[in-house]
Parts: C-alpha cells; sequence; structure tokens
C-alpha cells in the first residue's frame, strides 16, 4: 500500500515507518522537523520538508495517492495548547483536514489511522481503568483539538464512506524519545540521570500514568491497517505506574543510588490515568507485550549506545 506518515522523523512515527517499509509498504513521510530528528527519517521512505497545513504538504499528499493516511504529526504540549490555542487548533485540527482533502483529491484514500490522544481527552475519569466509553472532558485545548479531529473523522466517514482508527494512546515512552512535549519524563529522567544531573519530581510522586511502550504502540499502528473496526480504541497497558517507581526503575538500570529531589506539585496536574485496553484486544487483536520494567531497561539500554 502506499502510506503517508505524517510526524514521521518523530519518536513515534518514525518507528511505524520501519514497521511499514519492513511489510513492504511505500512511504511517504512529511514532517516540519519542529521536533523530529532527520536521522529518525528511513532512507527506504520518501519525504518531504512541510507543515501538515501548507499547501506544499497538501500537494505533495495528493500527488503521492495515499492509500491510507497514518497522522501522527501534531501540536502535543498540554501547555502551550493554553498558552496559544490558535495555534493548537490550526495544527491538530486545521493540519488533519488540510491532508484529508488532499488524500481525498488523489482518489485513492480508504483508510486512516490517527494518533489521538487518551488520557488528555478523559481526563480525571472516576472510571480506572478508563474505557473508550466514557465521555470527553474537554478539560485542555489540547484534548479538545484532538478530539475534534476525531469527530472530524467519523463526519468523513457519513459523508463519503472513510474507514478509520483513532488509536487513543496512553504515555508512550521507549527509544527515540526527546526531551519535547506531554509525557516525556522517561526521556527527561534519563537524559539528566546519564549526565550526573538532579531529577526533580513535582509533588510526591505518587501521581500515576499508564506508560505504554512504544515498540506495542508500532504494533497497534501495524495491526489497524487491516482491521475492519472504525472508531477510536485505547491503547494502553491498563496498568498504573507512579512517577516514584519510574525514576527507580531508571536509577536501578542506570546503577545510580542518587535519590531524586522534590518539588511543589503542579497545578491542576492529573493525580491519575490508567486507560482500559479490552478494546483494543477485541477489535485490533492487540495485547501489549512489554511490562514497564522490561520497557525502561529497553530504554535505558538505547539510551546508553545512542546518547
Amino acid at each position: 500500500m502506499r502510506i503517508v506518515v505524517t510526524g514521521g522523523a518523530g519518536f513515534i512515527a518514525s518507528q511505524i515507518t520501519d514497521a511499514y517499509l519492513a511489510l513492504g509498504h511505500e512511504v511517504l513521510i512529511v514532517d516540519n522537523l519542529s521536533t523530529g530528528d532527520r536521522k529518525n527519517l528511513n532512507p527506504k521512505a520518501r519525504f518531504l520538508e512541510a507543515d501538515i497545513r501548507t499547501e506544499a504538504a497538501a500537494s505533495a499528499v495528493e500527488a503521492f495517492k495515499p492509500e491510507v493516511l497514518n497522522l501522527h504529526a501534531a501540536q502535543i504540549d498540554v501547555r502551550k495548547s493554553v498558552t496559544d490555542p490558535r495555534f493548537d487548533v490550526d495544527t491538530n485540527v486545521g493540519g488533519t483536514l488540510n491532508l484529508l482533502q488532499a488524500g481525498r483529491r488523489g482518489g485513492a484514500l480508504q483508510r486512516v489511522v490517527y494518533a489521538a490522544s487518551g488520557g488528555s481527552m478523559y481526563g480525571d475519569s472516576l472510571v480506572m481503568p478508563t474505557p473508550e466509553t466514557e465521555p470527553p472532558a474537554g478539560v485542555s485545548p489540547y484534548g479538545v483539538s484532538k478530539f475534534a479531529a476525531e469527530l472530524y473523522l467519523n463526519c468523513w466517514r457519513a459523508m463519503y464512506g472513510l474507514h478509520y482508527v483513532a488509536l487513543r494512546y496512553a504515555n508512550v515512552y521507549g527509544p527515540r524519545q526527546n526531551l519535547h512535549g506531554e509525557a516525556g519524563v522517561v526521556a527527561i529522567f534519563a537524559e539528566r540521570l546519564m549526565r550526573g544531573d538532579p531529577c526533580t519530581i513535582y509533588g510526591d510522586g505518587g501521581q500515576t500514568r499508564d506508560f505504554v511502550y512504544v515498540g506495542d504502540v508500532v504494533d497497534a499502528n501495524v495491526k489497524a491497517l487491516t482491521t475492519t473496526y472504525c472508531g477510536g480504541v485505547n491503547i494502553a497497558t491498563s496498568a498504573e505506574t507512579d512517577v516514584n517507581r519510574v525514576y527507580a526503575l531508571l536509577a536501578k538500570n542506570l546503577g545510580i543510588a542518587t535519590p531524586a529531589k522534590y518539588g511543589p506539585e503542579r497545578l491542576g496536574e492529573q493525580r491519575r490515568s490508567v486507560l482500559a485496553n479490552a478494546k483494543a484486544k477485541q477489535v485490533l487483536g492487540w495485547v501489549p507485550q512489554v511490562d514497564v520494567e522490561r520497557g525502561m531497561a529497553q530504554t535505558v539500554g538505547w539510551y546508553r549506545e545512542n546518547r
């Protein structure tokens, strides 16, 4: 298949590109390199350096005539979405629509695989682990923009019969993660520990997240190419891991005994986030294979080799 991968120089989508190419698919990467890295680009893929909102990106996608759009390029920083909500919606909604229209004009588009957001969409749900049936919380412009794009995909399904799978990620971590954006605590701590710098945990460190390994996320993106399911689905471990444990696992794997420092709790920070993953098993045949202990060890191994 011909597949466009946006954000394909970034942490997650570069590894999805590698997997798609290994399966024999033809890939066009569209990335403006604002947070992506050229060294993540697979040389077997075509590459266009462009913002997903631009006519250049739209023209390239239309000419490529993709059968699949894999949409990972986004504004992902919750705090930035608060300070500049217009940029957030222009990128996450406007950029998505720009490429959806371009893909349709190409004439071959059959499916969209969309990188949606789990934790930011559900917010502080009372149901733990949180299933897909929980309503969106709308507690940040970022969460609103990501869900709005899902609604547009559902609209395109109704109007044009376009198949889509919105993969609602928990907190993705692993090799190639950089220091940009939300959910980067693993990368931030690993980098600082390797430099011998102190790490600060804000609050008591008891705040939890559902940490899902990037290799498992890549597998979900492969399975999304062939599923008959259309709609949103959580990609998560259904296991809570607190920040104290993240620090302890990273320090252990790096052979560091220095305890973390603690700072004041960040205003508005979510206390708990964990997503139900039963639906992913049902509709994708997807089950996470890498637990947090193994995943943190593999991540540290990558940082040792590449940093």
